[in-house]
């Protein structure tokens, strides 16, 4: 049975990158890279897979239909990200290759559908396969999760979670634009402890700090809530993103991201603002940073590095704020990666 792995001189972990081909999938492929963890990129065109070849970077290839390929791919790996979308399509039979392989697994999906999917379907396998599996751990989805477990101040309920998104623009990636076409399942909120459909939400505006100000916004709930819900003892939750980068991702002529520098980020700024209400008292928490992206892949290579350590409290299908002590796991992105404030107890 395999035992959770640390990271020593001798021992260098093996992660796979399903999906490493895509945008998100290189900039996590050079993050492992940067922690010196042994990637090994898997994706299903080899010709995608060349860059990885030239830069020294053994690959694999695997076909999401063929479970033989993905057990191939994943031979002699400690952990698995995946990063490739529709997770609707490529979540299930990739936890189950993780499960075969006893590898933990982890994914970057926004996919309301997919992470309940996991979460139904594999709890038990998991913790018999003594594994973690950890979907939703991305920008939209574990970030927002991790600010606001971290907001709640170890009070033991709340009544009410306020998550306010805000970008200067959003230039979609291909994989983006594929989910937003396969993912037509009804969106869920959480009122009254409930995950419920979302209805026909007000329009609403939000005062964020500069540089965004105040903001139009549209509520749209992704993947925290699904986490949220099953972690954090809410009432309602409501989380917003502003009105200009929705316009964008739903022009088909707006262009994928752009790198603005040579790290390949563009130049896309990001705030998040959470407010937790518990009675007459509320908490403040809010992070900034650059590329929704790239900034994706130090906060899932984050939690492998976690898991692999030794430092994840648990097994099964976990949340990342069952996982780890949030604030503390925030405070490790910053300053390289956000800004990161946290106003308690107000």
């Amino acid at each position: 049975m395999r035992t959770q792995t640390v990271i020593s001189r001798e021992s260098t972990p093996s992660v796979a990158v399903f999906g490493a081909s895509g945008h998100t999938g290189r900039f996590v492929v050079t993050e492992l890279l940067r922690r010196g963890f042994r990637p090994i990129p898997i994706g299903r065109d080899a010709a995608r897979l060349a860059g990885f070849q030239a830069r020294g970077i053994n690959s694999r290839t695997a076909n999401i239909d063929d479970p033989s390929s993905l057990d191939q791919a994943l031979a002699g790996a400690d952990a698995v990200i995946n990063c490739a979308g529709p997770f609707l399509d490529t979540a299930e039979p990739l936890v189950a290759a993780a499960l075969r392989a006893r590898v933990h697994y982890l994914d970057v999906t926004a996919e309301q559908s997919s992470a309940v999917a996991t979460f139904e379907r594999f709890p038990t396998p998991a913790r018999d396969a003594k594994i973690v599996v950890v979907p939703a751990m991305g920008f939209y989805g574990g970030f927002g999760y991790l600010l606001a477990t971290a907001a709640m101040c170890n009070w033991p309920s709340a009544d009410e979670i306020r998550i306010a998104i805000a970008l200067n623009c959003w230039q979609p990636t291909q994989g983006t634009r594929l989910t937003g076409q396969r993912n037509t399942a009804t969106r869920l909120v959480l009122r009254g402890g409930k995950l419920v459909p979302i209805g026909n939400p007000p329009a609403s505006s939000w005062a964020f700090p500069e540089p965004f100000g105040l903001q139009d916004m549209k509520e749209l709930p992704l993947t925290e809530t699904i986490l949220i819900g099953r972690h954090l003892r809410v009432s309602n939750l409501q989380t917003c993103i502003n009105l200009a980068p929705l316009r964008d991702l739903h022009n088909p002529a707006t262009p994928p991201p752009q790198a603005a520098d040579a790290t390949g980020r563009s130049a896309q700024r990001f705030l998040v603002d959470v407010i937790v209400r518990n009675g007459a008292s509320t908490s403040h928490v809010f992070a900034q940073g650059r590329d929704i992206y790239a900034f994706t892949a130090p906060l899932v290579v984050e939690a492998v590095q976690r898991i692999l350590n030794g430092a994840a409290q648990g097994v099964g299908v976990r949340t990342p704020g069952e996982l780890f002590d949030a604030p503390d796991f925030l405070r490790s992105l910053a300053p390289e990666h956000i800004t990161f404030e946290i106003e308690a107890g107000l």
